[in-house]
């Protein structure tokens, strides 16, 4: 068992033993939002500004004010604490539980305005040296072995060990904000190139894989709305768009489409080009209750399909694609592109669908019908370090009780095989499709 963790182990005795198992494996983390620089909480504050805490107390009657930018870390949390009560019933609540005790010695179940002071002195770190010291500590006492992070385009890319901090080309802002004010000139001065037209912004899009990949890069990804349909780019097409797009113009949506098109497919051809995967996040909708505080304000659209991705998936043959869906009833259709195209792989369970329940039914149905070599079990999208252990148990968990039913009672397997499969799926599998690779390598598949 990982050091210290106080992480709920299964109530089956099967399922518990290769859950014990698992948590001595060093966790591989492809998809996060942690800083380098600040890995770790400084302040119990930057644990409970994580925008599950901030959005299910607001949603269960705090004010949204109560949790304002502008006001002391302590108080911030003290207000939050006021609310956990109603939210104590809920997965979040228990890694934050989870947290507490593991990192901080907290002793109780719950935490409250009574305990919430002395929780706060815990965890607070001041200093740079403190600082330091505490992001090694997470690290040591998690077992990470790598954790890939979330880079904007324009990331200098400097500071950090990239072995363990693993850079990836975050491109949402330029495929969906290419024509917003600030987007060409932070593109230029990433590269140098004097963005003008399509051509030009191709050079720079090259650039800014040469860069990525040069420090370290194992991945380009993005977030896609719902109604964003691939589709291979006709440049002579997009000539006037493009254009009208860098020079800040005012487009019409059938131009939109066109720019978000055409740089869409120029990353999708540079990920083949750099034999990076493109990890493709499918389906939230942004702003949809504006009044909501920061981070708990987009929601998913049902509506969404796979089927427009079927150009992309056919025409990349050679791009590796991990694939998360927003919408929990989208498993299913990924289970079946999982199936079918040797590039689609089913990576995760992210943000609304990131629930024990759904989870579970994703995860039998991954298990019982996608070849285990193409299954990426997990990602935490932490946004600290102390997130990723309390997260990856909870999958370790559901991962050793499904095996236990589906492998050892359901199909006789011997414990040694439930652990082949949870070792391929949990570690092999993201190390091998995220490792490094040189030109004329094969895909990960």
């Amino acid at each position: 068992m990982t050091a210290d963790s106080h992480a709920r182990r299964p109530a089956d005795p099967a399922a518990r033993d290769l859950f014990e198992e698992m948590s001595r494996w060093p966790i591989f983390d492809p998809h996060s939002h942690i800083d380098p620089h600040r890995p770790a909480a400084r302040d119990l504050d930057e644990v409970l500004g994580y925008h599950y805490y901030t959005e299910l107390a607001h949603s269960s009657g705090m004010p949204a004010e109560a949790v304002a930018p502008g006001l002391a870390p302590r108080a911030r949390a003290e207000n939050l604490a006021r609310h956990l009560g109603a939210i104590d019933n809920t997965v979040q609540h228990s890694w934050l539980i989870e947290i507490a005790r593991t990192f901080h010695g907290f002793e109780p179940d719950r935490i409250g305005p009574d305990t919430i002071g002395g929780l706060y002195d815990a965890a607070l770190r001041e200093g740079a040296r403190e600082g330091e010291a505490w992001d090694r500590r997470v690290w040591e006492r998690s077992n990470l072995e790598a954790v890939f992070l979330t880079n904007e385009f324009d990331d200098p890319l400097e500071g950090w060990d990239t072995t363990r901090y693993v850079p990836c080309l975050r491109t949402d802002d330029l495929v969906l904000k290419l024509h917003q004010p600030g987007t060409i000139g932070r593109l230029k001065k990433a590269t140098g190139v004097d963005v003008g037209d399509a051509a030009s912004l191709r050079e720079a899009v090259v650039k800014l894989f040469e860069r990525f990949v040069s420090r370290g890069a194992r991945a380009c990804a993005i977030s896609l709305p719902p109604d964003f349909a691939p589709r291979k780019a006709a440049f002579k097409r997009a000539v006037t768009p493009v254009r009208r797009a860098v020079q800040g113009l005012d487009l019409r949506p059938d131009e939109h489409a066109e720019v978000r098109a055409t740089v869409f497919w120029m990353l999708a051809e540079c990920c083949a080009e750099f034999r990076l995967p493109f990890d493709l996040m499918i389906g939230p909708i942004r702003n949809v209750y504006p009044a909501g505080v920061a981070g708990g304000r987009d929601l998913f659209d049902r509506r969404v399909s796979l089927h427009e991705y079927r150009e992309l998936f056919n025409h990349f043959a050679g791009v590796t694609f991990p694939v998360s869906t927003l919408s929990p009833d989208a498993g299913a259709e990924l289970v079946a592109y999982s199936w079918i195209f040797p590039n689609v792989l089913p990576m995760g369970h992210w943000w609304y669908s990131n629930v024990p329940a759904f989870i579970a039914a994703d995860l039998k149905a991954r298990l019982q019908a996608v070849p285990k070599v193409k299954l990426l079990g997990y990602y935490s999208d932490a946004y600290k370090l102390e997130f990723i252990l309390p997260k990856f148990n909870m999958y370790r968990r559901i991962l050793a009780e499904t095996l236990a039913e589906e492998g050892i009672v359901g199909r006789g397997w011997s414990p040694e095989r439930a652990l082949e499969v949870a070792k391929v799926v949990l570690v092999d599998n993201p190390r091998r499709v995220f490792a490094p690779r040189g030109p004329g390598e094969p895909s990960a598949i």
